[in-house]
């Protein structure tokens, strides 16, 4: 059995509420659907990058290229079928993760398909149902931030994160936790701060956060450890955590108590269960951080984060979070108690609304072996 086509889609899907972090205010979203087909069967990945080198360096442009140029390529002229196999001819390319997770993904769904089983069950899962919570974006003013914190906890969400930066920072999180002395919080900065900043991190452990979200730069393994010194609030890492060795990097300096695994960052669920082994191994809770996806994406995380180390609700919510109209049915929906059902219908359980993909596709190519 071979790879008989590859389709990749560039989409753009209006968030139903703007997004900001301390990166800056987005409207919508850019991204890459990735469709692979064999023997009638298809898989569906997500390409997390975005329109700009914000978050990574890599965007929907620069994903593009490496996936036809590059990734493509290599899967007809390698015959490869197994997402395990990709992982390992596509170390030849440097960088790029989110342009092979995107692929991967689509392998992963693919082979769970042609074995009639759901990815959870592939991954060797072990939860059914995975909590949830949801990412609150800096707001126009606290009163407008309040307001939205009440509106998702009326709808059941576990945990509540907001996004700080230098100035939206201790006085907001002061404000939220008198508002809600009881929930669940926790605050990322997406790399705002420097270690001149720590005498106001450190006011930030009076508001018993679950922990703090990537405060410095992803290079600075070495800073986050110094901070995590002086702070009683666990420091999580996100960008920073590329792969199971940076991972090992920052366990072995002190850097965080907590890792957020995101399959796109590191390049695939191949080495996202690497990083989650590792985790479990030294004691290091995780959890799955999301990167605003569509449904497509949104289920693959989910399939991911029912494995054992996934000790905190998830940054994965409902499809009607972020899109009036996701590409999935049925869409992700949270339950009352905080939760979203894992689907177990093969491959990642849902079906891709191919109709929907073409009203928001801007670009389109076909890709068949020569």
């Amino acid at each position: 059995m071979k790879v008989e086509r590859i389709e990749l889609f560039l989409l753009s899907l209006p968030y139903v509420h703007f997004f900001e972090t301390s990166l800056g205010r987005e409207e919508d979203r850019e991204f890459i659907v990735v469709k692979i087909m064999a023997q009638g069967v298809s898989g569906y990945g997500e390409v997390v990058a975005d329109r700009r080198p914000s978050y990574s360096y890599e965007t929907t442009s620069t994903a593009w290229h490496v996936l036809s140029d590059y990734l493509i390529p290599l899967v007809f002229t390698k015959s490869i079928l197994h997402p395990q196999d990709f992982h390992e001819e596509a170390m030849a390319f440097r960088g790029h993760p989110m342009a092979k997770a995107g692929l991967e993904l689509a392998l992963w769904d693919l082979k769970a398909k042609q074995e009639s089983l759901p990815l959870w069950r592939l991954y060797k899962g072990v939860r059914e149902e995975v909590p949830s919570g949801v990412s609150v974006g800096i707001q126009r003013s606290v009163s407008e931030l309040i307001e939205r914190i009440q509106g998702f906890l009326q709808k059941g969400y576990q945990r509540v994160k907001l996004k700080i930066k230098p100035g939206w920072d201790v006085e907001v999180l002061r404000q939220a936790r008198q508002q809600f002395p009881r929930i669940s919080l926790q605050a990322d900065a997406n790399g705002a701060y420097s270690l001149e900043d720590r005498e106001t991190l450190k006011k930030l452990d009076e508001f018993d956060l679950v922990m703090l979200e990537q405060p410095f730069p992803p290079y600075d393994l070495w800073d986050h450890s110094q901070l995590q010194k002086e702070l009683k609030t666990p420091v999580c890492l996100d960008e920073s955590i590329l792969s199971v060795e940076s991972a090992r990097k920052a366990y072995e300096m002190g850097s965080c108590r907590i890792i957020n695994i995101k399959v796109g960052r590191v390049g695939g669920i191949v080495e996202a269960v690497k990083v989650h082994d590792f985790c479990a191994e030294k004691g290091i809770p995780v959890w799955c951080g999301g990167m605003l996806e569509s449904g497509v994406g949104r289920v693959h995380n989910l399939h991911l984060a029912t494995l054992p180390n996934f000790k905190f609700p998830n940054d994965l919510s409902a499809s009607k979070r972020y899109y009036a109209e996701d590409l999935i049915e049925p869409p992700v929906e949270v339950t009352k108690k905080g939760t979203i059902k894992v689907p177990d219908e093969p491959g990642i359980g849902v079906s891709v609304q191919e109709e929907r993909i073409k009203k928001v596709t801007l670009k389109h190519q076909v890709f068949e072996p020569s």
